[in-house]
């Protein structure tokens, strides 16, 4: 897992619309990075949805919000579309992205031992440094707990 002071690790990959993005893209200005489980789960729409509903006052701070599953772009869009969200999904389907930002967990379902993501958000500053790191993420309230803190960057 990363820490608060550690460079955040760079990153290339598609979104919703296929259309490739990258850590270096965001430069100059605060990225919000949260990482989440399943598109279209309860916990993950609503997280998605209330950082869609405040991505107006993340913009008037010059921070940008980015999603990162391991669904693919496909499901991104269905997603997307389905729920009105309009923060950019990015689609780590083979879990590169979430490997650097030691995301990835071990989960026993159904009897058997499956890798996931632990719901985490990274607050990361202009300069590319994590100024703040959410780990086991409630998403009620999560965007709203986020955005202080990025009117206080």
């Amino acid at each position: 897992m990363l820490n608060v002071g550690d460079n955040a690790p760079e990153f290339e990959l598609p979104d919703a619309d296929m259309t490739i993005a990258s850590l270096s893209d965001y430069q100059g200005k605060p990225l919000v990075l949260f990482f989440y489980v399943r598109d279209d789960t309860p916990g993950c729409t609503t997280e998605a949805i209330e950082f869609s509903d405040l991505e107006g006052e993340f913009r008037r701070h010059a921070c940008a919000v980015v999603g990162v599953s391991r669904d693919d772009c496909i499901r991104h869009g269905v997603f997307r579309d389905k729920h009105g969200i309009s923060v950019r999904l990015l689609a780590d389907k083979d879990g590169i992205a979430c490997k650097a930002y030691g995301v990835l967990a071990n989960r026993e379902v159904d009897g058997v031992l499956r890798e996931g993501v632990n719901r985490t958000t990274f607050l990361i500053d202009a300069k590319g440094v994590i100024r703040h790191v959410f780990e086991g993420v409630t998403p009620k309230g999560h965007a709203a707990e986020v955005l202080k803190l990025v009117k206080e960057l």
